[in-house]
């Protein structure tokens, strides 16, 4: 997915108790297929880490329906895709060809620039099927942001899970509980898929600077104040925080880590602390030298790619 410049979700004023911000992403339909974005948003661009944040679907395709994300460029960033129903075919620049299924991992590191796709697979498309996930960027380190760009994929029984009473628990990326998700991370982060039957609690670690939750499904309470799917809640620093399902249960994505001491700026596909780094990208991707060019097109999906639109062209980076 792509940061727009026009998505902006909503941060309601006032809020209190262990809450610092809560955010309302705004629904967006890119033609039958729901997007809600939480990050950034105009009160909190980051939550530790995390820039970017997207719940994609639920949806549901007839046969021949599907998504089609073309080749798009990544700098300064890593990609996290996570599913709950359905798959994404993931090709990049280097070489990379992977499914991904719900419960699994694809970490893309971008680094000094990395170029993918994310297709429903022929095979899927032949029937009647279902997608239902998130998609999330990490802002990496300022001494990272031009590392060499990697992937790596890690099945669901690969990460580490936890349970307790009605609460089970997914470690996608980072530390958590004593436990460490085998994905190769940059910076200090945590990143849970939560799933609680109704009326469980669930203790956020408290190791980390930074946390916060989206609710995917399902509702929860915290402090007394009940919060249903599609709202992300970031937590003062400090606080010990446990919330507890609704009625229905509640599924959730707990994310956070340490805060990066340098500011960020996106725009578009890109992320860097320097918005002269982000005009370099743009113009590298613009030029569309892909022989010669720091940008090449995935093997096997080369044929088309995203253009950038005059419309975007004409926006400026943002640090919000």
């Amino acid at each position: 997915m792509s940061w727009n410049p026009t998505h902006k979700p909503e941060c309601p004023p006032g809020q209190t108790g262990e809450i610092d911000t809560l955010i309302i992403p705004r629904a967006r339909d890119l033609g039958g297929f729901e997007v809600r974005r939480a990050l950034p948003s105009p009160a909190r661009q980051m939550v530790g880490p995390f820039i970017f944040f997207d719940q994609m679907g639920p949806a549901e395709f007839i046969t021949d329906g599907g998504i089609d994300v073309r080749p798009h460029p990544h700098i300064g960033l890593g990609t996290v895709t996570y599913l709950y129903q359905g798959e994404f075919e993931h090709r990049d620049s280097l070489g990379t060809h992977q499914m991904i299924y719900p419960g699994e991992v694809n970490w893309m590191v971008a680094g000094r620039g990395v170029t993918h796709s994310e297709r429903t697979s022929d095979e899927t498309r032949a029937t009647r099927h279902k997608l239902f996930g998130t998609q999330t960027w990490i802002a990496l380190p300022e001494d990272r942001e031009e590392m060499a760009p990697d992937f790596e994929h890690h099945k669901a029984d690969a990460l580490p899970q936890f349970q307790d009473g009605g609460a089970n628990a997914r470690l996608i990326l980072g530390e958590a509980y004593g436990k460490a998700s085998p994905v190769t991370m940059q910076s200090e982060t945590f990143y849970l898929d939560v799933v609680l039957q109704p009326g469980a609690s669930f203790p956020l670690p408290d190791n980390h600077e930074d946390r916060g939750i989206y609710v995917s499904e399902g509702s929860i309470e915290v402090s007394g104040d009940t919060f249903e799917a599609g709202r992300m809640m970031v937590f003062r620093p400090g606080d010990r925080i446990s919330v507890k399902a609704g009625q229905q249960g509640a599924r959730l994505m707990a994310l956070g880590g340490a805060t990066l001491s340098e500011k960020r700026y996106i725009w578009w596909n890109f992320v860097s602390s320097s918005k002269d780094r982000i005009e370099q990208a743009k113009q590298d991707w613009k030029a569309a030298d892909w022989s010669n060019g720091p940008f090449r097109l995935p093997p096997g999906d080369e044929e088309e790619f995203i253009e950038i639109s005059p419309e975007l062209d004409r926006t400026r980076p943002r640090d919000w």
